[in-house]
């Protein structure tokens, strides 16, 4: 009777074995960052890791495979910021089941992400919908923009405490792009325009005055440079004509007649180079040369004329 039995347990194990192999139910193969979970008979088992695996056929069924890489995803969501404006903004998370096992199979990561959220993305879309709509109205337009990193850091650290219950550890949350509304953003385009065309004129105006300041010192010092070498082209001048009456006068020639025949001499040499440098003026002079003397004494006599104007006559006394 006993062999019978343990005869039939065989049987009914062989032609589990030939069937299993038949259609593949006895053994199967676990990829790399994979977690395959068993359940028996409609119940949890356990959790097998990566590698060759070999299961009870009809008894045992792979539940879920379970993939340990980190996933992304992009969630597009509209907030409301201090100012009342509202803005899109582009947000990326990653994730990935988490790696802790626990002292018992039902505490891993792997068990809490297949058994207690269906679905996972969805509800992880809610929680950061959630920390935005909380954080971002205390902030205002340009302290988004400012702070965008900090806002993505602070809403990471609320969100990765809510999906630690369900098995997924979230890896980082990006605010990725900030949507503006078209006639917002026409009107930071004008203000920025503005700003940027009143620094262009303000250095614009700073460097014209620079210019002025420049061309000015510059003139004042070539002014003063030209000042120096006329004072000095005059007292060479004075120099020379002295040393000349001096000459002069040294032949004993008196000073009357020095002073007249070196005015003499200037007159000549200012018509000589009249003569070279003028271009559409005429010039009459005497046609005989020997008058030029009547001129000369003009000049004595017109001479004479201002200094005894210029000295009052003596009354007679009685």
């Amino acid at each position: 009777m006993l062999a019978s039995f343990i005869s039939v347990i065989l049987m009914v194990a062989v032609v589990f074995l030939i069937v299993g192999i038949v259609t593949g139910n006895l053994f199967y193969v676990v990829k790399q960052q994979h977690a395959v979970i068993i359940e028996r008979l409609g119940k949890f088992h356990r959790i097998v890791g990566a590698g060759f695996h070999a299961k009870i056929p009809f008894v045992d069924r792979k539940a879920a495979t379970v993939s340990l890489r980190t996933m992304k995803n992009g969630f597009n969501i509209d907030v409301k910021t201090q100012d009342n404006v509202t803005i899109g903004l582009e947000v990326s998370a990653q994730y990935h089941v988490s790696y802790e096992t626990g002292s018992m199979p039902q505490q891993s990561g792997v068990y809490k992400s297949y058994y207690m959220l269906q679905q996972p993305v969805a509800q992880m879309r809610d929680f950061i919908t959630d920390a935005l709509r909380s954080s971002i109205p205390v902030y205002t337009l340009d302290e988004v923009f400012a702070k965008k990193d900090d806002i993505a850091k602070d809403v990471n650290a609320t969100v990765s405490g809510q999906m630690a219950a369900y098995g997924f550890t979230l890896v980082s949350t990006l605010i990725t792009k900030i949507a503006l509304p078209a006639e917002v953003e026409d009107s930071m385009n004008q203000i920025n325009a503005a700003q940027r065309t009143k620094a262009a004129a303000q250095d614009l105006a700073e460097a014209d005055r620079i210019r002025r300041v420049t061309e000015a010192v510059a003139e004042a010092e070539a002014m003063e440079k030209a000042g120096e070498g006329i004072a000095n082209q005059r007292k060479a001048i004075a120099s020379g004509i002295r040393e000349s009456l001096e000459t002069i006068q040294e032949t004993g020639v008196s000073s009357d007649e020095a002073n007249q025949l070196f005015m003499f001499t200037q007159w000549t040499e200012m018509m000589s180079e009249f003569a070279k440098t003028g271009k559409a003026s005429t010039v009459v002079l005497p046609s005989d040369f020997t008058q030029t003397a009547g001129m000369f004494e003009q000049m004595v006599a017109a001479q004479s004329a201002a200094r005894d104007t210029a000295t009052p006559p003596v009354k007679p006394q009685r």
